[in-house]
Order: structure tokens, then C-alpha cells, then sequence
């Protein structure tokens, strides 16, 4: 058995995370010389249902489902959410490699109502290499993560959001969530990103995200079902906390209400 001390794990440590940047730049490369002739890489959620579902397709044209839609879908069809994310990775990875060379619509991940304006993709067995199917993979699983990173709002531990709320006047929203939870990931991508639910959200809040499949909930918190939303209020002065409980997933017009209703109790209860 090899033994490692410090001074030869550091540089295995930084072997690893130049060759996840490696495959990420390459990913990107593999996406822009190639993939990005009939992919775009996001459209708002509110954009595509009015395009496909609404407008058949007229209003934006594509020539093809967005990244954030294809490594959305693949995450809800291909394996199982609920086991080890590196596993399911692989299958996605497996996935994308063999569509890529064998592309069939029969097997395609999208809604049909969706996949149905779209025709199947060429083959592109011999453009890309084993290297370049890896990387871009890589690139299309992660992105769904990245848009959110990119364009939802920034989640905090609680204590920080804690400190944070007595300081800055703000109130604490604890999001409790599975990560086999269909309406969570509904919710994420169908009101999470909207723009206006974002800019109310850093304004007037402080987000807490609480995987229950890792974590506890603070406070001595119990949901039921997920996801659920507990807003936290704050008093500055004797540290003590008001909480009301949102249980279920909501709408974008019925969320952005459940956030007015909430930012003008906090404005009473402080008058």
C-alpha cells in the first residue's frame, strides 16, 4: 500500500482540478465549434412554454432543445436522482456518448410535445474524439447547475443568514428539499430562476437551502413534505424568531404573492 504525506498529495490534489478545468474549457470548445450551431444554451422556462406549448414553435424557432433543457431532462430520465449524483453522472455521461454516435429519436429524453418540433440529430461519429465526448458530457450535465448558480439566488448556511437578517433587516427563507423531488426541481426551474422572484429575493430575503438528504433543518424545524418554505423573521433586539410555514410548490405569480404577503407582515410587525 502507497503511502501519501502532504507534500506528495498536493500536487496529485492540483493534477485532479487542472483536469476538471481542462475538460471544462474543452467542453465549452467542443459546444462552440460544434454543438452551438443549432443549440442555444438557455432560454428562460416562461420563453419555451410560451414557444412550444403556446406558439408551436413560431415564436423562437429553435432548431433544437437548449442545453438547460437537455441537461434538465436527462437528469429526471436517465438513472435514478435519489442515488449517488457520481453514478448517475456516469449514466448520463454513457447516454449522451452513445446519442451522440447513434442519435434516435426514440430515445430522446424530452417531452414529446417538445422533441416533437425537432429532427433527429446527425450522427457524429469520427468529428469528435473520446476525449471531446468526455468533456462535452461533462459540459451538458453540469450545466443545469451552472444556469442556477448563474441566475438564481445565492444560498447561504443559516448562521450566516442569521447574522445577516439581525444586521441587514432582512428576512430568512429556510427552502427544505429532496433531491428525488420532482416538485422541488419544478420548482428551481419554473420559479427559482425568474427574474422578477430573483431580484425580490435579493432584496428583500436571505435564502437557506437544506438538502434533507444530507442535512437537518435549524430551529428544530419538521417538514412533512417537501419542497416546504419557512420564513424566518427576526427580531434584532432579543434574537427571537417568528416563523411561518409554505409548504408545497407554487406558481410563479402565487410565490411572488406568498413574498409581498410576507415582506409587508414583517413591515407591520415592525411599525
Amino acid at each position: 500500500m502507497k503511502i501519501y504525506s502532504k507534500k506528495n498529495i498536493i500536487p496529485i490534489v492540483l493534477g485532479m482540478l487542472c483536469t476538471v478545468l481542462v475538460h471544462a474549457d474543452r467542453g465549452e470548445d467542443v459546444y462552440n465549434n460544434i454543438c452551438s450551431q443549432c443549440h442555444q444554451l438557455y432560454v428562460p422556462n416562461d420563453q419555451l412554454v410560451k414557444n412550444f406549448f403556446e406558439s408551436n414553435n413560431t415564436l423562437l424557432k429553435l432548431k433544437a432543445p437548449t442545453i438547460s433543457q437537455i441537461s434538465y431532462s436527462m437528469k429526471q430520465k436517465i438513472g435514478d436522482p435519489r442515488e449517488d449524483a457520481d453514478i448517475q453522472k456516469m449514466e448520463v455521461s454513457a447516454f449522451i456518448a452513445d446519442y451522440i454516435i447513434y442519435p434516435d429519436k426514440q430515445k430522446s429524453v424530452l417531452n414529446p410535445n417538445i422533441g416533437k418540433h425537432f429532427k433527429t440529430m446527425p450522427s457524429l461519429k469520427g468529428k469528435l474524439s473520446t476525449e471531446d465526448i468526455e468533456a462535452i458530457s461533462n459540459f451538458v450535465y453540469d450545466y443545469d447547475m451552472k444556469i442556477h448558480e448563474e441566475k438564481g439566488v445565492h444560498n447561504l448556511p443559516f448562521e450566516t443568514a442569521l447574522k445577516r437578517a439581525k444586521k441587514e433587516d432582512k428576512i430568512i427563507i429556510i427552502k427544505a428539499t429532496a433531491p428525488h423531488c420532482r416538485y422541488c426541481m419544478k420548482m428551481e426551474k419554473e420559479v427559482l430562476l425568474d427574474k422578477n422572484i430573483v431580484n425580490l429575493l435579493n432584496k428583500e430575503f436571505l435564502v437557506v437551502d437544506v438538502d434533507l438528504s444530507k442535512d437537518t433543518l435549524p430551529l428544530d424545524l419538521r417538514v412533512r413534505m417537501t419542497p416546504t418554505f419557512f420564513f424566518i423573521f427576526v427580531n434584532a433586539e432579543n434574537d427571537k424568531v417568528k416563523i411561518k410555514r409554505i409548504p408545497g410548490a407554487w406558481s410563479k405569480e402565487d410565490f411572488l404573492d406568498i413574498l409581498k404577503e410576507s415582506i409587508a407582515a414583517k413591515k407591520k410587525t415592525d411599525s
